[in-house]
């Protein structure tokens, strides 16, 4: 029999949430394994290893008593997951986060951390470093989240499991993918510690319930045109202007979809991120090839590849008066995925009861459903079967230089996760 969660027990997994104990291990391990853990999205560029983060994680679950497994898609790069057995009858939890962080390639500008992204610095209620808010902060409330719920004493009858992958930012392939479709790992419900928190004021701030994911893709434009000497540019088509006319038509694009409920921050659009045209050592020439690399984000369910690149040939077609094929190509970057957006989980069941109940409780109010527009392990877990949810302490916001966290948010997040963890596993007596 579940016993419910008294306001004894909520008071003894409150206390265990140390709020010093969180900034130490923020800290810490915001320079573990750094910079190898960084881990770009480009296709062209080689992955992050993420073992130091890894074993260090590994390490903490096992002395709060987890069974644990390190499973390797590549070498280097184990995926840690841990398994605290439930006395039985009760369903099973995955609380997760990723091990990669994003790449910090302009150092210089951290002035908050004085030039050094990896030196997590605390500055009033903030602490600025890469991977703070994605996700290595976020991270650490997850474990002392859990290990205040080991702590307490409390007889959990559902499996907890505990799994932190690595390869996240380049879309889950030796993370998530790997440990659903390969491993086989499933529970019941799922909810990811990453970025939902909104808000830098005293008083207005808060976290989203990210109910469902926005999907993306990378997609390539090449403008092919007519080269011809720089002292005779009427002769030729530059292809570079070609893509002065591309690019706003692009920027100004919408793309054919369904509405949704939840329709995230971002609608349907794409962003140019790299723009190739020139060859080294002919600055006499104009250039007859240009390549824009595109990011389509805010993608909802039902958005397909194919119907992404009939509608970006089609403004590629109006924008150029070219012929798709002949002027120009358009199609997904070699090595990329292509992400759908996840249909909601339903606000009435696991594990969004618990974490609104818990929310209301420690902050008051509830936390504000939304569609999250980034890419997260959320997404390969939802499409597992699985109810994934995101909801945490970082910025949704990614911010490239000076990333950083809240000290408040964080403490609330880790205390809402102590309560939401039993209440969804359930307690024995």
């Amino acid at each position: 029999m579940s016993m419910p969660l008294t306001p004894e027990l909520e008071s003894s997994l409150v206390q265990h949430i140390n709020e010093a104990e969180w900034i130490a291990l923020t800290k810490e391990m915001v320079a573990i394994g750094q910079p190898n853990s960084t881990n770009p999205l480009d296709p062209d560029v080689p992955a992050g290893e993420e073992e130091a983060i890894a074993l260090f994680v590994a390490g903490k679950l096992e002395s709060m008593g987890f069974e644990v497994n390190k499973y390797y898609s590549q070498p280097k790069r184990p995926n840690i997951v841990g398994i605290l057995k439930g006395t039985g009858d009760g369903p099973s939890l995955m609380i997760n986060d990723h091990l990669d962080t994003y790449p910090a390639v302009e150092t210089e500008r951290w002035d908050k951390c004085e030039g050094n992204p990896f030196n997590a610095t605390q500055h009033g209620d903030w602490i600025y470093g890469r991977g703070t808010s994605d996700t290595r902060a976020n991270l650490a409330a997850s474990l002392l989240a859990v290990k205040a719920v080991v702590e307490s004493g409390i007889n959990l009858k559902g499996d907890l499991v505990c799994c932190y992958t690595v390869d996240e930012e380049k879309d889950g392939f030796h993370g998530s993918i790997f440990i659903t479709k390969t491993i086989g790992i499933k529970t019941d419900y799922s909810v990811t510690v990453e970025p939902t928190a909104w808000g830098k004021g005293e008083d207005e701030w808060g976290m989203n319930l990210s109910v469902a994911n926005s999907g993306h893709c990378l997609i390539s434009v090449v403008l092919r045109g007519v080269k011809s000497h720089i002292w005779r540019p009427d002769t030729g088509k530059n292809a570079i202007t070609m893509a002065s006319t591309v690019i706003p038509a692009i920027n100004d694009m919408t793309f054919e979809h369904t509405p949704s409920e939840f329709p995230g921050h971002t609608p349907p659009c794409a962003c140019v991120v790299r723009v190739a045209g020139g060859l080294r050592g002919e600055m006499q020439f104009t250039p007859d090839s240009c390549e824009l690399s595109l990011a389509v984000v805010g993608m909802l369910p039902g958005m397909t590849l194919d119907g992404i690149i009939d509608d970006i040939t089609s403004v590629v077609a109006e924008a150029t008066g070219g012929i798709r094929g002949e002027d120009f190509d358009v199609e997904q970057i070699c090595g990329s995925l292509f992400v759908e957006g996840t249909e909601p989980v339903p606000l009435d069941e696991e594990p969004n009861l618990s974490i609104r109940k818990a929310y209301s409780k420690i902050l008051g109010g509830e936390p504000v459903p939304n569609r999250k527009n980034a890419f997260n392990d959320t997404i390969r877990f939802r499409e597992a079967g699985i109810n994934a949810v995101t909801f945490g302490p970082g910025e949704d916001g990614w911010a490239p230089i000076n990333e950083c966290i809240s000290v408040k948010k964080s403490v609330a997040a880790m205390k809402i996760l102590a309560l939401a963890i039993p209440s969804i596993l359930g307690v024995s007596e």
